[in-house]
């Protein structure tokens, strides 16, 4: 049986739903795609149309990225918000999305994403980061919470 799905979002484009009712601890799947370093990213995402601030780039602790844009899945689809209902756990080379409370049927499934950015973090950046999750607490960004 199917748990989750992948559909148009309230937040932003589309988004992963549950299927079923989704115990906190459960593992929920695994974000895939193409290994690349940063360097080969950032050339894609500059020869990409694809709006500013939107990659499907996942972060690794080596500095490394999986580009869900290519061998992806509907992982890549997980929006961003300040109470996240899921967690990003990197095991090796491989990321798993975890739910960390309970997630009823019907309900979107979110990360923080906990973007950083190097250099001052301008108006313009801010912007572009803009979060859009409305949750209780919002931070107002997608960027970590470093000031």
């Amino acid at each position: 049986m199917r748990r989750i799905t992948v559909r148009t979002s309230p937040v932003h484009g589309r988004g992963v739903f549950a299927l079923a009712d989704l115990p906190p601890g459960a593992l929920l799947l695994e974000y895939k795609g193409a290994r690349l370093s940063w360097r080969e990213a950032q050339r894609a995402h500059a020869r990409s149309a694809a709006e500013d601030g939107h990659t499907f780039f996942f972060g690794l602790d080596d500095g490394s990225v999986i580009d869900g844009a290519r061998g992806g899945n509907s992982a890549r689809w997980l929006n961003h918000s300040c109470a996240p209902n899921c967690e990003a756990e990197q095991d090796g080379e491989r990321v798993f999305i975890r739910a960390i409370r309970p997630i009823g049927v019907g309900q979107e499934l979110f990360i923080d994403y906990r973007l950083t950015v190097d250099g001052r973090r301008t108006a313009a950046i801010k912007q572009l980061y803009a979060c859009r999750c409305l949750a209780k607490g919002c931070r107002g960004t997608m960027l970590s919470g470093r000031k």
